[in-house]
């Protein structure tokens, strides 16, 4: 038990709210509100202690029509929310969740999830995205979810709103450069510490030559080679809208892959010799990093080098985006900006060459 409890109370996480308990042996446990230290939970603590306090009814708790968390809970049997990638689901579920359970002032009993829908205003939205401005990317992530809640709302064969009120509260400026880019010092470091050969630098090299996202390789095997070329379709909005690619396997890569320990259904495969999950091959490459005294480099940064490394190099906004998969050139931009500086001031330089010739002439 945490240093910081009292004699018979324990939390409890089961569905990412932090909760307290009065729970004696033999006895139903008993819900006790507030945070450990406050008054509301002192005085509940000494009446359960004293046996004054009764019993928590077991049970989830039932939503009443037309509040917040009511609303939620029809966005979450709609289509709408269906049709989601699983990851997102079970993200924007937990944001959601978190946001109703949330009391409207520290310290008060009552609850975001119980505002009826016609009182959630934009001051209520932005209250709680204010409460996460130390994470403007948590924030903003608040304001999206109740955005899409919103909007299903809203729908004229719905009408479960009159408006929606996220439109209004804006997100917060985030960091524009996302992701570290990994530098060729970085890579070089990598490789130095994980061989050609071994797991480690098979994962690189699939991120490095294919500039894709670590779902979608922990998925590449044989059976996606076809003619020298990766065949697929990339994972991240496969069910709204599908982008399928033919990458040319890079001759490095081939090379690697030949001399590398695969599986039989993908290339990269975990101890126990079964595919990753994303998140799981996630946290197994951040350790890889770890190995290398590289500790701000993430998977995902690779493909952000791999893409700036293509600006570098000449590439067109196009050639990139048919590597990347991307369908605009927001994304691609952001990922080469700093490329694309030193390759026009590269050009620059050039042009003052031909102007100091021009004067000697």
């Amino acid at each position: 038990m945490p240093r910081y409890l009292k004699k018979y109370v324990c939390e409890d996480r089961t569905d990412g709210v932090l909760r307290f308990y009065f729970r004696r042996k033999e006895q139903k446990k008993i819900r006790l509100p507030g945070l450990p230290g406050s008054d509301e939970f002192n005085e509940a603590y000494y009446k359960a202690l004293n046996g004054v306090m009764k019993e928590e009814q077991t049970g989830p708790k039932m939503s009443a029509k037309g509040t917040l968390r009511w609303l939620c809970e029809q966005y979450f049997q709609s289509a709408e929310y269906k049709h989601l990638d699983q990851r997102t689901r079970h993200v924007r579920k937990l944001i959601i969740e978190h946001m109703w359970a949330e009391p409207l002032k520290p310290g008060s009993h009552r609850l975001f999830e119980d505002i009826p829908v016609s009182a959630f205003g934009p001051k209520a939205i932005r209250t709680l995205r204010d409460r996460k401005a130390e994470f403007p990317e948590a924030a903003n992530g608040r304001v999206k979810a109740l955005r899409a809640v919103f909007v299903f709302a809203t729908k004229k064969d719905v009408e479960l709103a009159t408006t929606n009120p996220a439109r209004d509260v804006s997100y917060f400026k985030g960091n524009s450069e996302g992701f570290h880019s990994w530098t060729d010092e970085e890579i070089e470091k990598f490789e130095a510490r994980h061989p050609i050969g071994t797991k480690a630098r098979l994962a690189l090299a699939l991120l490095q030559y294919t500039t894709q996202r670590r779902s979608d390789i922990v998925l590449f095997g044989r059976q996606h080679v076809s003619k020298g070329a990766l065949k697929f379709t990339q994972q991240k909005n496969r069910k709204k809208k599908p982008v399928t690619l033919e990458i040319p396997i890079h001759p490095t890569l081939q090379d690697i892959i030949d001399k590398s320990p695969c599986g039989d259904l993908t290339f990269l495969v975990t101890e126990f010799k079964k595919p990753f999950t994303a998140n799981g091959f996630g946290n197994w490459f951040r350790s890889r990093c770890d190995e290398a005294g590289l500790a701000h480099c993430s998977a995902h940064g690779v493909r952000k080098a791999a893409s700036a490394g293509l600006a570098d190099r000449g590439a067109t906004e196009h050639q990139i985006m048919a590597m990347t998969g991307h369908a605009t050139s927001k994304e691609v931009t952001r990922y080469t900006r700093a490329a694309r500086q030193k390759v026009l001031a590269r050009s620059a330089v050039k042009l003052m060459d031909s102007a100091v010739d021009d004067a000697e002439e």
